[in-house]
């Protein structure tokens, strides 16, 4: 073949974060420069077309710092966290990578992160992962190779001395921003601040919590987390979401691993003329209340394949008063997004 071409491609080069970072991403910056973050879920399609991805993307991007992308959660199937996180950070979002230990070992696992960094993710969240049996494939095989914490290990490992968990060398280390998941109002309530310590122990640097409705359960942990000064260790974004009725909140209290949702929020929502209206009001009372909490760093918000309503509580909550989240400054190149081109996270 004669003459010759160079390749190029649309990824930035593979830089060390600045010094005090550990990813260098827009969360993380924004997180260590004291500022009140904002993250929240977008829920994957069904789907194999990426404008399904984008166009569940789109309203986020204007009042978001990092969106998650959740992995098979409920251990439900739909498109992948890391196909997502791949779609939208080629695109200038910042990414959580959502990583779930109960469907891949951890020769996968790690192969993965290597994967989701040389695209240029570098957010992480670790979590065990629902059981197999609440999902809508109960026949499939669980894994559960790791667990939150070894797998936090795992990925710390990885980034701070270069090595798989073989002790072969890495030849350029992910640059990763860790996280974990907590459920602050779940029994025994006495234990989940110390099951914070082992997960800031392990490599935890951010926290995503479930859904919080109740304020003086979340309250009374977080002044355990202070009295550890756990507060100074880790990043907490507290979770946040609206209720679309009573009968809504009823399933998840029953049917939702780790949510609690008090008789006094059922009661408001029974009561109302328009119970989504009052689910989305009680959202923003939240997030407003949530934020006065000394130790919070931030709060991340949730409402299945409803990212319009996400936008709009967090818009209306006055969170963002003063300031423009960071993935508004530089979400680029989407098909009917308002943005010009730009780069990646």
């Amino acid at each position: 073949m004669s003459g010759s071409s160079e390749f190029t491609h649309p990824f930035q080069a593979y830089e060390a974060p600045p010094p005090g970072h550990s990813s260098g991403s827009r969360l993380e910056r924004v997180l260590r420069q004291g500022r009140f973050a904002v993250t929240a879920e977008l829920n994957p399609p069904d789907s194999a077309n990426a404008e399904d991805v984008f166009e569940a993307a789109r309203p986020l991007a204007e009042v978001v710092d990092a969106i998650n992308a959740t992995d098979a959660s409920g251990a439900n199937c739909h498109m992948s966290s890391i196909g997502i996180c791949s779609l939208l950070t080629r695109a200038g979002y910042g990414t959580i990578y959502q990583i779930s230990c109960r469907d891949r070992n951890r020769i996968a696992i790690q192969g993965d992160v290597l994967g989701a960094a040389a695209m240029g993710v570098k957010n992480v969240l670790c979590l065990t992962g629902d059981g197999v049996g609440v999902g809508d494939q109960p026949g499939a095989k669980p894994v559960f190779d790791l667990d939150s914490i070894s797998l936090l290990r795992a990925l710390k490992t990885m980034r701070d001395e270069g090595a798989f968990l073989s002790g072969r060398k890495i030849t350029s280390p992910p640059h990763l921003f860790l996280g974990a998941a907590e459920n602050p109002c779940v029994p025994p309530l006495e234990w989940r601040p110390e099951r914070l310590r082992k997960k800031i122990d392990a490599g935890a640097e951010y926290i995503q919590t479930n859904y919080i409705f109740d304020m003086p359960v979340f309250e009374a942990f977080m002044a355990r987390v202070r009295d550890l000064g756990l507060d100074k260790k880790v990043f907490i974004l507290a979770g946040v979401g609206p209720l679309a009725s009573a009968r809504a909140a009823r399933w998840m209290r029953s049917n939702v691993p780790g949510i609690h949702i008090p008789d006094h929020v059922i009661e408001r929502l029974e009561k109302a003329e328009k119970p989504g209206e009052e689910g989305k009001r009680l959202a923003i009372e939240l997030i407003q209340q949530i934020r006065e909490i000394k130790g919070v760093a931030g709060v991340h918000v949730m409402a299945y394949r409803r990212e319009h309503q996400v936008s709009d509580i967090i818009l209306e909550s006055g969170v963002l008063k003063g300031r423009r989240p960071e993935g508004a400054r530089r979400a680029r190149g989407v098909p009917g997004s308002r943005h010009g081109r730009g780069s990646g996270e």
